[in-house]
C-alpha cells in the first residue's frame, strides 16, 4: 500500500448498499483476462456476462459480486472509446455487479463536483461525482453507470450527506451496454474532468493512475 492512501483506511470501512447486506453477501469475482472460465461467455455482451454472473452468485450463495481493482480485462474490445495507439483495458475501479434499480448510498459526506449522462457506447451513462475533505485531504469518488433519474436535482456543490441515498442503478440500455452495475472510483486528483474520470488505462499509463486512483477496498474494508 502506498503511504500516502492510508488515510482512506481511517475512513472505512463504509459501505455503498444497505445496511442488511452481510459481509457474507459480497462475492468476489474475477473478470481478468487469465480466468479460462470466461472462454464461455462473451462477457463484452451485457445478458452473457449477466449470465456469469448469476452464475458465480449462485455457486457461492452471493448476492452481490464485486472486484476488479487493477484487473486486465477482455470486457473493452467491441468499444472503439478503449482503442488507440495503447490498449486500454487495466480496471481503475472496484465494480458491484447488482439489479438495476438498487440504491447507492453516499459513504462519506461530501458535495457535488460534477455530473453527465457520459452516453457514447463502453462509457459510464449517468456519472456522479462527488468531492470530499477529511482532515487535510481532499479528494473525490465517482459513481458509473447510474439511472437517468439519478441526475435529477443535482447542481455542483449540493451537499450530499453519508448515508443518504445518493443514486440508483442503470439498466443496460442506460448504462451503455452492460450488464447492470456499479464502477466505484477514487480519484485524488480529478485534473481538468467534469462529471467523467478515466476508468480503464492502458499498462503504459498505469504508474501515474495506480497512485492517482488507489484501491476503493481502502475506505470500504470488503
Amino acid at each position: 500500500m502506498i503511504p500516502a492512501h492510508s488515510f482512506l483506511q481511517e475512513i472505512g470501512p463504509t459501505r455503498l448498499f444497505k445496511e442488511t447486506f452481510s459481509h457474507a453477501d459480497y462475492i468476489p469475482l474475477d473478470l481478468s483476462v487469465t480466468n479460462k472460465r470466461l472462454n464461455a461467455y462473451n462477457i463484452t455482451d451485457a445478458q452473457e456476462c449477466q449470465d456469469y454472473i448469476d452464475e458465480v452468485l449462485r455457486e457461492q450463495n452471493g448476492k452481490i459480486a464485486y472486484g476488479g481493482y487493477l484487473e486486465k480485462r477482455n470486457l473493452y474490445g467491441s468499444a472503439d472509446r478503449f482503442k488507440g495507439e495503447a490498449l486500454r483495458n487495466i480496471h481503475l475501479g472496484m465494480d458491484f455487479w447488482i439489479a438495476a434499480g438498487t440504491p447507492i448510498y453516499c459513504p462519506l459526506a461530501g458535495t457535488v463536483h460534477s455530473f453527465a449522462n457520459n452516453s457514447d457506447f463502453g462509457n459510464y451513462g449517468p456519472t456522479i461525482i462527488l468531492h470530499h475533505i477529511y482532515k487535510d485531504y481532499s479528494f473525490y469518488t465517482l459513481y458509473g453507470h447510474l439511472s437517468l433519474e439519478s441526475l435529477e436535482g443535482l447542481f455542483v456543490g449540493k451537499a450530499i450527506p453519508k448515508g443518504t441515498v445518493l443514486a440508483t442503478l442503470g439498466v443496460p440500455e442506460v448504462n451503455v451496454g452492460y450488464a447492470p452495475h456499479l464502477h466505484f472510483q477514487v480519484i485524488l486528483d480529478v485534473e481538468q474532468f467534469n462529471g467523467d474520470y478515466p476508468g480503464v488505462c492502458a499498462i503504459e499509463r498505469l504508474p501515474f493512475y495506480q497512485n492517482n486512483c488507489p484501491n476503493p477496498n481502502l475506505m470500504l474494508g470488503l
